[in-house]
């Protein structure tokens, strides 16, 4: 039996391709049960987010078989992702997986949300009794890491988010100037409220809140001095709107073409800034091509990030040095533990680390 994980991330495919595998939160089980049935694993978790798609499993195949796991979770064994997926295994999986949990693999390097996203995902198949003793143990530790990274470095000290990254580029054409913006998120989850928290400490003069959830949607424009949009006020609102941030769990386009298309001729020639940070994306990339319109998807944004995180590059020598030595620790572990071990009891995280409550990515 073998540890290993497999999967493609922004470093190694664009994001139209990323969003045929992007799997919701509420099927990550289902996912990962017909995975383990149909890719012979014997233990599996399924990782899926904005950035990556992984699947950590134990087989005895060969890697080999791989590919096909991914053909499985896009249900299309025409398409090929073998030009853009990545193998570990072994001690290399388990390095792997440290680093993702602690940040370090991330878009924005030093950041908190993957791991609770990869807590969740852990949770997830624990709770589906897909994991044994190798994955239990190997995620348990990956949480401990995360911990002791972010406690014994600074590699999170004042990392660049997706949300001061919006700023940038709001700034960029707005000559700086976001005093009398608008802005407009679509979807009240916690990465959109993020991006809206940045433009509004900028001074932009007013902020607008669409989601499915009405409920949610007044508490956050509450949080901001704002105001909560109703469905059929949408078109309104992108009127006015002169910076639209989309970060629903729609499967499908929230704003087509043709919407924003519509909506040109009442805005004169104001420019619109479109940031679409959600996987699978909520715009149309038909809408770059129209007049005055900015558009700028998940991928967009890695420039801008990488640019503003090389000041904390110093302190990845001793993420890794960390990451190192707690992999081996976990490798020896799991090769000369006899029989299954029970899951090891996860233990309280600090809020921050906290997975996302269901729902908070709600389509608008």
């Amino acid at each position: 039996m073998k540890l290993f994980v497999a999967g493609l991330s922004y470093k190694t495919a664009p994001v139209e391709l990323r969003e045929k595998l992007a799997v919701h939160r509420s099927r990550l089980q289902c996912s990962g049960c017909r995975l383990k049935l149909r890719g012979g694993l014997s233990e599996v978790v399924l990782l899926s987010t904005c950035n990556r798609v992984e699947i950590y499993g134990v087989t005895e195949r060969s890697s080999a078989s791989i590919p096909r796991l991914f053909q499985e979770l896009a249900e299309d064994t025409g398409l090929d992702f073998t030009p853009y997926l990545y193998v570990h295994e072994g001690l290399d999986a388990a390095k792997h997986l440290f680093s993702v949990a602690s940040g370090l693999d991330s878009l924005v390097i030093g950041e908190t949300e993957i791991t609770g996203q990869v807590k969740h995902a852990y949770q997830s198949a624990q709770a589906a009794k897909l994991t044994g003793k190798r994955l239990n143990r190997a995620f348990q530790s990956a949480l401990q890491v995360a911990k002791l990274v972010r406690t014994e470095t600074g590699i999170g000290r004042g990392a660049t988010s997706v949300g001061s990254v919006a700023v940038e580029l709001a700034e960029k054409v707005f000559d700086a100037d976001l005093s009398e913006k608008t802005v407009m998120i679509i979807g009240a989850g916690k990465m959109g409220e993020a991006c809206v928290k940045h433009l509004a400490k900028r001074g932009a003069k007013s902020v607008l809140v669409s989601n499915r959830s009405l409920e949610r949607a007044e508490k956050l424009a509450a949080e901001f001095g704002g105001r909560a949009v109703g469905m059929g006020e949408s078109r309104r609102a992108l009127i006015a709107a002169d910076i639209v941030v989309t970060s629903t769990s729609s499967p499908d386009y929230v704003l087509k073409s043709a919407d924003i298309a519509d909506i040109l001729p009442e805005r004169g020639n104001r420019p619109l800034i479109l940031v679409d940070i959600a996987v699978p994306r909520d715009v149309d990339p038909a809408i770059q091509q129209l007049p005055n319109v900015f558009l700028y998807d998940i991928d967009d944004l890695e420039a801008i990030v990488r640019e503003n995180t090389k000041h904390r590059e110093h302190e990845l020598a001793r993420c890794q040095a960390i990451i190192a030595g707690r992999a081996a620790e976990l490798l020896a572990k799991i090769t000369a533990a006899p029989g299954r071990l029970p899951a090891p009891p996860i233990p309280a995280m600090p809020g921050w680390l906290q997975p996302e409550p269901a729902g908070m990515l709600a389509a608008a």
